[in-house]
């Protein structure tokens, strides 16, 4: 693949920068954008209710104070003798005295004293005003208030123009207004409500009574409604969000797994294709050349003779290269069978035998058990092979080689094969599993890689560890028959 690059003048030459650019990375990405977007659809939610819970709270509280009233107006009326029907909205203004002279003024006077008493004594009322159609306060509970003209009000001229009740909440006294005159000023919020009174006909507004209401009982609901609601929205925002990410998550790994996988079967098809054609290229020539220096061997028992046998044995060693590049290649049978791993360790325990002496090498294996894992014979000695013949590479002063078993629960069996070798260092080690890497002089790197790929087959796992000049143990995960 192409990267873009950069050149820069330099003293003496060129340098060159190369840039790659970094993969995607679903997993911060994700996080990052769905915690915006969960985020921001909680704060909305939790606005959304809050301001409902707070505006029915407000109309219904509104909706129950207008009923009183207007339900203690028509009480007051009905209790008093006063003919021609007359509504508590006529008699609420002074001013109009003289134009019901029919009405006892006693009468008028009891009504009036006891419907105006009823609305100063309301549960939780902060200021109470009556205004006359003209806007003008005929009575408050604030007596600096009455006979002030009200102007500009918004919310009184909608009152009066839609003759229904008009509510509103405030959180400040706004001191432009002048009957926001509170004799006790309100310490959290407080409600106004303007409640119309009608004459006989229930045509005309004859008076509007102002309520200004701080109802703490209500307010204590509304709080503890608004702290729910937050909690609630916060809960659920970031349930969402952990279960997306867990999600997202195991997704990525399985991705990323996914892409390793890939990649490394792309590189074993590429290596596969381009080794096999290598290797089938040399396996004839090698026979050649093998054939041609044992028939030199039979005529030649003068000097040359040590040469034609180092010809034949690095011939030998580049035909085993051969054997093994395309026995590491070849794709592997899923079929697993059980196989009795203590037998197969002796058996490749025998096979070494013979270097185990040369090298002088002390084996420690006594397994108290004989179990039976899932591989297959051929491949699995093919594994305990490699590992043995590694282990007595990195001891060829001597050494202690010790093979144990470990179960780790019901399903699964540990074998650790560990040597007192060279050991590696921690760049080797990083990279014992690439193919074609190698710490021995004329290896060609494929042992490890082969371990790997038949153990991930029948579900198994390989781990190595190792220090340099103390040793390496190499630890095998089979699966126990069940």
């Amino acid at each position: 693949m192409d990267m873009p690059t950069q050149t820069l003048q330099a003293e003496g030459g060129d340098i060159r920068l190369s840039s790659r650019k970094q993969p995607f990375n679903l997993l911060r990405w994700f996080s990052l954008i769905s915690m915006a977007v969960i985020g921001t659809v909680a704060v909305a939610l939790g606005a959304v209710s809050t301001r409902f819970v707070i505006t029915e709270s407000v109309q219904r509280d509104a909706l129950l104070t207008s009923q009183f009233i207007q339900a203690i107006a028509l009480v007051e009326v009905r209790h008093v003798s006063i003919p021609n029907v007359r509504t508590m909205g006529e008699l609420l203004d002074p001013r109009n005295d003289k134009n019901f002279s029919d009405v006892d003024p006693l009468a008028r006077a009891i009504a009036r004293g006891e419907f105006l008493d009823h609305i100063e004594h309301l549960p939780d009322v902060i200021l109470a005003n009556i205004y006359a159609p003209d806007r003008m306060v005929i009575w408050s509970t604030n007596p600096a208030l009455m006979g002030t003209t009200i102007h500009a009000d918004e919310d009184l001229e909608q009152a009066f123009a839609s003759r229904i009740p008009v509510s509103a909440s405030y959180h400040d006294v706004d001191k432009s207004r002048l009957e926001q005159k509170f004799v006790t000023p309100p310490e959290y919020i407080f409600i106004e409500n303007y409640i119309p009174l009608f004459d006989a006909d229930g045509d005309k507004v004859t008076a509007m009574v102002e309520i200004y209401k701080e109802p703490k009982d209500l307010i204590s609901r509304m709080e503890r409604g608004l702290v729910l609601i937050w909690l609630a929205t916060a809960l659920g925002g970031g349930l969402i969000y952990l279960g997306l990410y867990w999600i997202v998550r195991r997704a990525a790994i399985l991705l990323a797994a996914q892409q390793k996988q890939l990649i490394t079967n792309e590189t074993f098809v590429v290596l596969g294709e381009m080794s096999s054609a290598v290797a089938h290229s040399l396996r004839n020539p090698l026979a050649t050349i093998r054939s041609s220096a044992e028939l030199a061997l039979e005529f030649d028992s003068g000097p040359a003779r040590k040469n034609i046998n180092d010809i034949i044995g690095q011939v030998d060693r580049m035909s085993k290269w051969v054997r093994e590049l395309l026995q590491s290649l070849r794709p592997l049978n899923d079929d697993a069978e059980p196989v009795n791993l203590v037998a197969a360790l002796h058996d490749s325990l025998m096979a070494f035998e013979h270097q185990i002496a040369n090298a002088s090498v002390h084996v420690v294996f006594d397994p108290k058990l004989t179990p039976m894992v899932l591989s297959q014979q051929v491949q699995l000695t093919q594994i305990l092979n490699s590992l043995l013949a590694n282990a007595l590479e990195a001891m060829d002063k001597g050494g202690t080689l010790t093979i144990t078993l470990e179960p780790t629960d019901s399903h699964r069996l540990s074998m650790v094969v560990s040597d007192t070798g060279k050991g590696m260092n921690e760049e080797q080690r990083s990279m014992a599993f690439r193919p074609f890497f190698t710490t021995k002089q004329g290896g060609l790197g494929v042992g490890l890689v082969l371990v790997k790929r038949i153990m991930e087959r029948f579900g198994g796992a390989v781990t190595l560890e190792s220090r340099e000049g103390e040793g390496t143990s190499v630890r095998l995960s089979f699966k126990l028959v069940p």
